[in-house]
């Protein structure tokens, strides 16, 4: 004997199935976008990583260089001190300047960096105008030896300052601009300070060629 329920279905089965199937496929179509989206997003977040690490190195190898010249300053001030006996001033503005770049350089303050470095290469400036009146200064070969090595860490500063600002200036589009931007204010990346020096001193000195004759 056939049971009703078999002999009989339900005229709503076929239509529950087909629904029951769809809620699934678009369940699937859901998580597939939720993890398609995720991964975009990962991916996001790896680059502005990448950059903001890229930006901490760039800075790491310009840190480098300066504290090296700013350890061949003293010695070119000491030197020049034996010389220079009525311009103690113009000594003693660029170790103060030296001290302030140190120390803004120490703390992570790139623009405190930018603007005691400006006033250090005006000092520095200075004191080649200054000495231009010692032939004797002139003729020190520890003070050539000095120059070669200030002018070397100059030249060096300036090729990576180009490149550390240019990494800066990636980094800071890259969290302005959309999608980016999203991510750069969920995790907080910020925008990093370019390396400008002081409105003292706009262009390279070339310290040796000033006091060639």
């Amino acid at each position: 004997m056939v049971a009703r329920g078999d002999e009989f279905p339900h005229p709503f089965a076929d239509l529950l199935d087909r629904y029951r199937g769809l809620v699934m496929i678009t369940m699937f179509i859901w998580l597939a976008i939720a993890a398609a989206l995720a991964v975009y997003l990962i991916i996001l977040y790896n680059g502005l990583v990448s950059l903001k690490h890229g930006v901490s190195k760039a800075w790491s190898n310009i840190d480098v260089l300066l504290k090296q010249r700013h350890d061949e300053l003293p010695k070119l001030v000491e030197t020049c001190k034996q010389y220079m006996q009525f311009e103690r001033e113009t000594l003693e503005k660029v170790m103060s300047a030296r001290s302030a770049a140190n120390n803004a350089r120490q703390s992570g303050d790139v623009k405190g960096v930018g603007q005691a470095e400006g006033a250090m290469r005006l000092g520095l400036g200075n004191i080649v105008a200054t000495v231009e009146a010692y032939p004797e200064l002139k003729a020190n070969q520890s003070i050539q030896q000095l120059l070669g090595r200030i002018t070397g860490l100059e030249n060096a500063i300036a090729d990576r300052r180009e490149f550390y600002n240019e990494t800066v200036n990636i980094n800071n589009v890259r969290i302005e601009q959309f999608p980016d931007v999203i991510v750069a204010r969920l995790f907080a990346f910020r925008p990093a300070e370019l390396l400008v020096f002081g409105e003292e001193e706009k262009t390279d000195v070339d310290l040796r060629s000033l006091f060639r004759s």
